[in-house]
Parts: structure tokens; C-alpha cells; sequence
């Protein structure tokens, strides 16, 4: 990495100690935009840029022990951006689960899609589909990507959901309602990452961020690496998790 990053420790790591692996990071993508526009590209180049990231952050954080990581990359919100923009990045997403399947399939990574379905093309679910069953038996680590993902309609979903499966809804708990999240198997975020400068955690994972760690980056996210992902888990090793005791 060139230089410290906000949230990271200078204390050097004896390798030679355990580290307290997170059993799942957050990933907020941010920063494709302003990437393109300082290095004199156009914004579908920081996107594709970002999204070959996506890729290399997830073999890093698996082959360092974290058994879950999710992606924050495409919001509800972000329907409200340009026709033309929204147009390239559903193009990139059906890349990701058609041309690109191969690559999860040949690194062993189960993926899990964590969104709303509605106002999604028809296409796209159905090439969703196809990527959870073929990879729902790999082992090195599961992937959830957030795709037309907002944090409190993930909640009124499970309450909707809840509701439908006949839960009584005068004595529901956070127990029985996690039961409904999308991908309920996902466990709580420990640590939070967001990349690009800004820090907010933009509607991601309320539910499971209830006693997460955040570590904000200024570096945008398809500067992503490998080194990153050491300093994340370096990072949150240090930290003490005392969960309101």
C-alpha cells in the first residue's frame, strides 16, 4: 500500500501470533466513479475496473481465513442514475453470473445473492439462480452480493415475510426474524470496509452491522489489493469486541 490509511494500525503484526480472523467482512464498493474521472476515463472504466476488484478482494479474503465476505454493489438507490449508466452496470452484472461464472466455480466460492427481486430483469434472475445452485456446494467461502440491496427494505421484507409464513407478529423476536433476511445463513458482519473517502455505512447490512467494527479507506475501490485485505484483518485484530459488556 502507498502510505497509512485511515482505521489502520501502525503497530507492526507479529506473524508469528494467532490473528482473530473475522468470520465476515462488508465490503462497501465506492469510488469507481471518481476513480475513472482521475485517471481521465470514462465512468463504465471505473466500474469494469471495480468490478475485476470484486474478484481479487474475495480470493484474498478467503485464502486469509474468512469463511464469509459480501459486496455492497448496487443499491436500491442507485436505479436513479443514468439510463445509460444503469444500462452498463446490469451488463457487467450479467457478465458476472453468465461469461464469469467459471471463475467462482474453478476458486470454489459459493455465491449468495442478497436483494429485492423486484424491478430486476427477468435475465438477470434467472442467470442468479443458475450461479447459487451451481456453486451451492463449494466450500472456500461464501460470497454475498448485495445487488438492488437496501439495508431497512431487507428488514421490511423479513417483517413482510414473517407476517406471510403466520409468525405471530405480537411476541416476534430478533431471533425469529433473522430467520427472513435475505440469505439467512449469512452471519453478522464483524468489520465493515468501506473504500473511497466517505464515512457512512449508506444503508448497508442494518440488520447483521449491529456490532460491527468500521474501517474507512480513502483509496477507491478497483485500487483494491490484496495488501488491503491483510491490513483490514491486521486492523481488526486489534480491535476489542465487547458486544455492550
Amino acid at each position: 500500500m502507498q502510505g497509512q490509511r485511515e482505521g489502520y494500525s501502525n503497530d507492526l503484526i507479529d506473524e508469528h501470533e494467532p490473528k482473530d480472523i473475522p468470520q465476515h467482512i462488508g465490503y462497501i464498493v465506492d469510488g469507481n466513479r471518481r476513480w475513472a474521472k482521475k485517471h481521465g476515463l470514462p465512468t463504465y472504466e471505473g466500474h469494469l475496473a471495480g468490478y475485476n476488484a470484486i474478484q481479487d478482494v474475495a480470493k484474498a479474503t478467503f485464502d486469509a481465513g474468512v469463511p464469509y465476505m459480501s459486496a455492497y454493489i448496487f443499491s436500491t438507490e442507485n436505479w436513479k442514475r443514468s439510463e445509460e449508466e444503469v444500462g452498463k452496470l446490469m451488463g457487467l452484472v450479467l457478465k458476472m453470473f453468465t461469461a464469469d461464472l467459471h471463475i467462482f466455480v474453478d476458486n470454489n466460492i459459493r455465491v449468495k445473492v442478497l436483494g429485492s427481486r423486484e424491478g430486476v430483469d427477468e435475465q438477470i434472475l434467472r442467470e442468479i439462480d443458475h450461479a447459487e445452485e451451481v456453486t451451492q456446494d463449494n466450500t472456500a467461502g461464501t460470497l454475498g452480493l448485495c445487488f438492488n440491496y437496501g439495508g431497512q427494505l431487507e428488514i421490511a421484507d423479513a417483517v413482510r415475510a414473517a407476517a406471510t409464513a403466520g409468525e405471530d407478529m405480537s411476541s416476534i423476536t430478533p431471533s425469529t426474524l433473522e430467520h427472513y433476511l435475505y440469505a439467512p445463513d449469512m452471519p453478522p458482519v464483524d468489520v465493515i470496509v468501506r473504500s473511497g473517502g466517505d464515512q457512512r455505512i449508506s444503508n448497508f447490512m442494518l440488520w447483521r452491522a449491529a456490532y460491527s467494527e468500521l474501517v474507512f479507506l480513502d483509496n477507491a475501490w478497483p485500487d483494491m489489493t490484496k495488501e488491503d485485505v491483510s491490513s483490514i484483518i491486521d486492523t481488526y485484530s486489534k480491535r476489542s469486541r465487547r458486544f455492550g459488556k
